[in-house]
């Protein structure tokens, strides 16, 4: 039997889902190995041999692709514990990395500090030479001036170089001559060049993420080196891709050249998991909502498409690459319970991740989390987490609690729990608005999708804050980051600067640049084993009215491109504005002005069958015999704190791991799965799927009783 396998790694659990040919599917979670994520991924890998009843050997033999999320170009960033970097730009602009655009983050805050730049003063060396804005040579570069850099860099031991000149978009000689030299006479360095990592205008943004390239550069190659090495030992032969920020999937090849693609490799899964279900519900809109160990992720799904913005930033550093516009906070089952100086309970940001862990992990864990307020309000079951792997420790969890947080806030043990939960339910309910209303959109007229072993426990109360009706929890929602990865497809996105007023486009300089970008893009897709009918084109303009200061990017359709069709991209750029801003300047005659033209080329993937049973430990069918009903799902009755009544009542525990597709569960309850829990709280009840989906939905809201299109593929 041959499979695929996503693995997405966590902050505090690393999961798999393993899907084989006929879609059977096993889906699996460890603890992540933060000081070496590849520990974690191997010895998931060995656990998902023994759910499938096969030697080690002969099961990754099997294994045809594995599609991999990774944090630790995210990480990286975070702890500020990347290579030692230099850069190398044009003589007069080595503070523009410290300068940044000159507009402060928080304008009335006195006390707020710039950012550390990645790149200390004294690493930011200088080249006289000079390119002006039309591409023409001003100062020629002298080489020898590159000797003395050479041995300072040696003497500093730089593990990278980063080389960014002046209008280098425009004539990119320089920059190649450079990044040529450096790469002979320092061979153990990372070297990178804004013409091969962003080759667009505005310097900083193009310093900024060429650094940042270069920061990341040897952590993630260290690591792909180390993750492949240990594929190797038990011979794994099949191919390995690496998930985007963008949502696409790439070649370790790729990644080693331009690691700061994957710096949100891990929540840019969920938005691609979210629009596969949606469209299986009959919906083209809907918000995914994904909280893990650490974070909470919120992203928007707009007609079917994911949401994608160059206005990315990781800890405050500027990444101009195409990402999914993805909203994360902290918060996630381990951020920390505390309280301030002013008496106020406060959840997260910071976390216990994976090592302590929450205090009920037993794993030297002292400071309270999310995850030991669930266990005290009755959401989870302490000898079934994890499928009953991992046994909380209520005892000292609840001690603990008393201690810290209930005493000092004069509060009983349940009104502590009860006010972590509402706080960072809250919390989640604000990283929702910020994808959705902040952007112009009602999340009242989306589907709202749950992920993560945390977030279906919670969502209820995410969704009464927000007045959404209903959400429906997948049926590989604990692993959903790790399933989207199966579902992505080969992406590759390429920009060039093209500046000029609308009237004045060029049609062979305009079609000169894309074609271009197609050329490059359908050559690596096919290197990649893309065949020709598999691969689209998707062109964005970058355009705004003549005075303005920010662009909008617009999707336009192929064939307007090649036919030159300016006439609909104008219209269409009028209603773009109008449905952003609330206005639009066609009638008064205003010119658009052209900055950059951008094309994704994809190559599609075949998708795997996740949709039929589970097996291994979620034993999903009942030997073909069709669904069971709730009676034989009943696994018992547990107090359960329910939020509209502030008091704990005996519910029904259900097991969300059988065929319960059809059935109609009421609320309250607990729905209890290996790798999640559900909670169906007073106000809500859940109908489960065709496809083994949970669909919560408000009573009030559907008084008839909920229905919805059962697919429509």
């Amino acid at each position: 039997m041959k499979y695929k396998l996503g693995i997405d790694v966590g902050g505090t659990f690393t999961d798999f889902i393993l899907v084989s040919k006929t879609g059977e599917t096993a889906v699996h979670k460890t603890l992540s190995t933060p000081e070496d994520p590849s520990i974690g991924v191997l010895r998931g890998i060995h656990d998902l041999s023994e759910i499938v009843a096969s030697d080690l050997g002969d099961f990754v033999g099997s294994i045809e692709t594995i599609v991999h999320g990774t944090t630790v170009a995210t990480n990286a960033l975070l702890t500020l514990k990347g290579a030692k970097t230099a850069l190398i730009t044009t003589k007069g602009v080595r503070d523009a990395l410290e300068m940044r655009r000159g507009i402060r983050e928080e304008q009335y805050n006195n006390h707020y500090r710039n950012v550390v730049p990645l790149v200390p003063r004294y690493l930011r060396l200088t080249v006289d030479e000079r390119i002006d804005a039309q591409g023409e040579i001003i100062a020629p570069l002298d080489e020898s001036e590159l000797v003395p850099m050479v041995e300072f860099l040696k003497e500093e031991r730089v593990e990278a170089v980063a080389v960014c000149f002046m209008n280098a978009f425009k004539n990119s000689i320089h920059e190649e001559r450079v990044a040529r030299y450096l790469k002979q006479h320092l061979p153990s360095c990372f070297i990178t060049s804004s013409t091969e990592v962003l080759p667009s205008i505005r310097f900083y943004d193009r310093v900024s993420t060429t650094v940042v390239n270069a920061f990341i550069g040897p952590v993630v190659a260290d690591y792909l080196d180390n993750l492949t090495r240990k594929l190797d030992e038990v011979k794994f032969e099949g191919v390995l891709l690496l998930m985007q920020s963008n949502g696409g999937v790439v070649t370790p090849e790729v990644v080693k050249k331009t690691p700061a693609v994957t710096v949100l490799s891990g929540p840019a899964a969920a938005p691609t998991a979210g629009t596969f279900y949606a469209e299986l519900l009959g919906y083209r809109n809907c918000i995914t909502v994904d909280m893990g160990g650490t974070s909470f992720d919120a992203s928007l799904v707009i007609d079917g498409e994911c949401i994608t913005s160059t206005e990315g930033s990781i800890n405050r550093y500027k990444i101009s690459f195409p990402s999914l516009d993805i909203a994360t906070i902290g918060a996630g089952g381990g951020s920390i319970g505390w309280i301030d100086d002013g008496g106020l309970l406060h959840m997260g940001p910071q976390s216990a991740g994976a090592l302590p862990g929450p205090i009920c992990y037993d794993k030297g864990g002292t400071l309270p989390t999310c995850t030991d307020a669930n266990l005290i309000l009755g959401y989870l079951n302490p000898d079934y987490f994890a499928g009953g792997r991992i046994k909380l420790n209520i005892e000292r969890t609840e001690r603990s609690l008393v201690e810290q947080i209930a005493s000092k806030l004069e509060l009983s043990l349940t009104e502590a729990a009860a006010g972590m939960f509402r706080i960072i339910n809250s919390n989640m309910a604000q990283g929702v608005r910020q994808v959705s209303v902040e952007r112009g959109y009602d999340p009242r007229e989306f589907l709202i999708i749950v992920a993560g072993g945390a977030g279906p426990i919670h969502a209820g109360e995410i969704c009464k804050e927000l007045e959404v009706p209903m959400f429906v929890v997948p049926n590989v929602a604990s692993v959903f980051c790790a399933a989207g990865m199966l579902l992505g497809d080969l992406k590759h996105d390429y920009v060039r600067s093209y500046i000029t007023s609308f009237s004045d486009i060029e049609r062979d300089r305009f079609l000169e640049l894309f074609d271009d970008m197609r050329e490059i893009g359908v050559d690596t897709l096919k290197r990649e084993g893309i065949g020709e009918s598999d691969i689209e084109l998707h062109p964005v303009l970058d355009l705004r009215y003549i005075g303005q200061y920010h662009e909008v990017q617009l999707s336009v359709p192929w064939e307007d491109v090649i036919s030159f069709n300016l006439q609909s991209i104008q219209r269409a750029f009028h209603n773009e504005h109008n449905r952003l801003f609330g206005y639009s300047l066609a009638e008064e005659g205003t010119g658009i002005e052209l900055i950059n033209v951008r094309l994704r080329v994809l190559g599609r993937t075949e998708k795997p069958d996740f949709l039929s049973r589970l097996h291994g430990e979620e034993r999903s069918t009942r030997n073909g015999a069709g669904s069971f009903s709730l009676q034989e799902a009943l696994k018992g009755r547990r107090k359960v704190y329910i939020p509209e009544s502030n008091e704990f009542e005996e519910v029904p525990v259900y097991d969300g791991d059988l065929q319960l597709n059809g059935n109609k569960i009421p609320g309250p309850a607990v729905i209890e799965r290996v790798n999640t829990s559900i909670l169906v709280s007073e106000n809500y009840d859940c109908l489960v799927d065709d496809y083994g989906s949970f669909v919560v939905y408000n009573k009030e809201a559907f008084p008839e009783g909920f229905n919805y299109p059962r697919g429509n593929s």
